[in-house]
């Protein structure tokens, strides 16, 4: 574990307190220019997002009707009622979107794909990066203003583990809580993508943005302002 890695952990609330938990909950409200390129029509309805804390399942409802709920894993997702009836499924999912580019369409059962791993991402986030199998080094630091510098860590996701990209980059204030996180979406064509994360609050003592906006990412590292690819707002996140 590098010195940045262990102060991190410490400032979202330590490793401690992050193990008397196993699910987190949150509610959530999302839109942006990807759902309108995937032909997704707007929907701002809250959700709740139920995500397992120490491996990678995910499930949030309601999905598509008020008793459905999406269920992800790494190696299948579905769409089932609450009486545990499958109403749609498909195993290996992430070889579906083999192909496909930032204009590809997306049926229910890719968004909720990309909802499973992108929310199980954030909201582990930082610990899931001492599970098993994470690659983690301190890389260098990004200047995002000219008073504003944040230290870097570059984490490389293992095969098991579903999320946007093999390696993504997080970036940390002076305070070591996350500013920002850096990937290219995968099944989604590779586009890159910087999220900055906004209005730290905390939880049953952990720490964590209640806003997320993530934009296309120029050459330059820059985001592009005119392009708000995905947003969330998170509420009412409590841990179990």
């Amino acid at each position: 574990m590098t010195d940045l890695l262990s102060a991190v952990l410490k400032a979202h609330g330590g490793t401690e307190r992050w193990d008397q938990f196993a699910t987190v909950t949150a509610t959530i409200v999302s839109d942006g220019e990807l759902f309108a390129a995937k032909g997704l029509p707007k929907d701002l309805q809250p959700r709740r997002m139920t995500v397992d804390m120490h491996k990678e399942h995910a499930s949030v409802r309601p999905f598509g009707s008020p008793e459905q709920c999406s269920e992800f894993t790494p190696d299948r997702i579905a769409i089932e009622r609450a009486d545990g009836t499958v109403v749609a499924e498909r195993p290996n999912p992430r070889a579906s979107f083999r192909g496909h580019t930032l204009e590809t369409p997306w049926d229910p059962l890719d968004r909720a794909y990309f909802n499973g791993y992108a929310l199980w991402t954030y909201l582990t986030t930082p610990f899931f990066a001492i599970m098993k199998g994470m690659g983690v080094e301190e890389a260098e630091p990004w200047n995002e203003s000219s008073t504003e510098r944040w230290r870097h860590l570059r984490v490389t996701f293992p095969d098991d583990i579903a999320s946007h990209s093999t390696v993504q980059d997080f970036y940390f204030g002076d305070d070591h809580l996350l500013r920002r996180h850096d990937y290219h979406v995968d099944i989604a064509g590779g586009f890159a993508a910087a999220q900055y994360v906004y209005d730290i609050d905390e939880a049953d003592g952990i720490k964590f943005p209640t806003r997320r906006r993530a934009y296309l990412r120029r050459s330059d590292g820059r985001p592009d302002h005119d392009h708000l690819m995905v947003s969330i707002d998170l509420r009412d996140v409590h841990y179990f």
